[in-house]
């Protein structure tokens, strides 16, 4: 008899919303988790909560703050003078909330029964899971079931070797004790442009280096050229097609890192006080599976699943980060749920179509749905609604009036195939369309509803009657 209906390996979003979820369903579970504090308690969230999602946002928050006190009351009368930061207490103030939630889900497993076995996690064959704890001690366990939510960690290049303290990646950026003058950022994508803002914000001159010549072309070109604009005009300093080729670390006290990178111009070199290296990331899997364990992974390292996250091996599951798809929390949560229902014997799915995307520059960047792009190779027929925050009296109240919302539908059923939207609480907005999505709205439908005013939300509103030539507050685009 195996020793639990359910293991998880891993306590990240997806591996503890997945381990909670089962012993909800009345499964017996186990969640492995090798992540420690300093008194050699077991930590959980994973990366999320420990160092990306949560501590990044809480730097995001404080920073931009800072920057309103420094430069943005005076506009609404509100005299400030002598503004300055204290970065060790920002920092603090971000360990204190990271603490506060990863200590919540202890108290979650404790309240629904999740036994959590710290160590690291290995799957054998036959459904056997070892585990190695800190002091080297090698314990198995077994369980009917696997789920595998062994998350990622971020991608080193070879021209920028990581050094801790000038050359750090995403983790070491939330870290820094003091400002840097001049801080380099190789990688555009969303931790370059998130980790950018805050160090920007708070007086750092921040040169951003992108490899590609396209500025975030996952994102609806057009909300992607407005961020561009909008970013550079707050101080990032975005190159696009400078690919890396070298760094050298500088000696002595004056500590540094002089960067090569080439351009269309030819070689280049620019000096920084500290380098983010943000090119990605990647699964952790390659200390995970045993060799003879069956489960197959492709040439990039993810752990291979068909659309129910099974492994196609009886009983064993991975979601999360391992898997295909976004390297998203909230896709991970979703897919532990769907799959601890699958083990209960549910029937369960996701829509993989309605996965929201955020950027949480200011203003936030956030997308639901097919982009302009993606539709035109599609040879879809679409209509498209878009609505300026610059028309929106609740976004100019509040002196928050960059960017849009931008509604694609269509052309022939009036379906709304995506919302893109780049402005103030852009993520709150794209999620009331993933909700309207998930059951077939058409943007006729979101025009006959009523939004309260006056209130960022209506810009939604107009935008899906400008699909259709029949916004109230800007004037109408004539129909292709």
């Amino acid at each position: 008899m195996a020793d639990y209906d359910v293991i998880v390996i891993g306590a990240g979003p997806a591996g503890y919303v997945a381990a909670i979820k089962a012993s909800q369903l009345g499964l017996k579970t186990a969640c492995v988790e090798k992540w420690i504090d300093e008194q050699s308690k077991p930590v959980y969230g994973g990366t999320c909560l420990n160092t990306g999602c949560i501590p990044s946002k809480a730097l995001l928050d404080s920073s931009h703050k800072f920057a309103e006190a420094s430069h943005g009351f005076e506009v609404h009368g509100i005299q400030v003078s002598n503004v300055g930061i204290d970065v060790p207490a920002m920092i603090a103030r971000k360990e204190k909330v990271v603490k506060q939630l990863t200590g919540g889900i202890a108290g979650l497993f404790k309240v629904n029964k999740v036994e959590g076995i710290s160590g690291t996690g290995k799957l054998l064959k036959n459904k056997i899971v070892e585990v190695t704890d800190h002091d080297g001690k090698v314990l198995t366990f077994s369980a009917d079931n696997i789920i595998l939510a062994s998350g990622s960690v971020p991608i080193e290049i070879p021209p920028t070797p990581l050094d801790g303290e000038v050359i750090v990646d995403s983790t070491g950026a939330l870290e820094f004790q003091e400002v840097p003058k001049r801080l380099g950022v190789i990688g555009a994508g969303v931790i370059g442009l998130e980790l950018g803002s805050v160090w920007s914000r708070l007086g750092a001159e921040v040169v951003v280096l992108e490899a590609v010549d396209a500025f975030l072309p996952m994102v609806d070109q057009q909300i992607a050229k407005e961020a561009k604009k909008i970013l550079t005009k707050q101080g990032l300093d975005i190159r696009l097609g400078a690919k890396v080729t070298a760094s050298t670390l500088k000696k002595g006290k004056a500590k540094g890192v002089t960067v090569t990178f080439e351009d269309s111009e030819g070689e280049k070199k620019e000096d920084f006080d500290k380098l983010i290296v943000c090119v990605g990331r990647r699964p952790l899997t390659e200390t995970l599976l045993s060799d003879d364990c069956g489960v197959e992974t492709d040439e990039r390292g993810f752990i291979v699943v068909d659309d129910h996250c099974s492994t196609g091996l009886a009983g064993i599951y991975a979601v999360g980060d391992s898997v295909r798809g976004p390297m998203l929390a909230h896709k991970g949560s979703e897919e532990g749920v769907m799959v601890a229902e699958i083990i209960a014997g549910q029937k369960a799915s996701l829509n993989y179509d309605l996965i929201p995307n955020v950027i949480y520059t200011h203003p936030e960047i956030a997308a639901v749905g097919k982009t302009e792009e993606q539709l035109k190779a599609e040879g879809v027929k679409y209509n498209t609604g878009v609505f300026p925050f610059a028309a929106s009296g609740r976004a100019l109240a509040a002196n928050d009036s960059d960017g849009m919302v931008k509604i694609l539908a269509d052309a022939e059923t009036d379906r709304v195939l995506g919302c893109h939207i780049i402005g103030p609480s852009a993520a709150d907005l794209a999620q009331t369309m993933v909700v309207a999505m998930e059951f077939s709205t058409s943007a006729e439908d979101i025009g006959m509803t009523v939004f309260s005013h006056p209130a960022l939300c209506e810009a939604v509103h107009e935008a899906a009657l400008a699909v259709n030539g029949h916004a109230i507050h800007i004037a109408n685009r004539k129909k292709r």
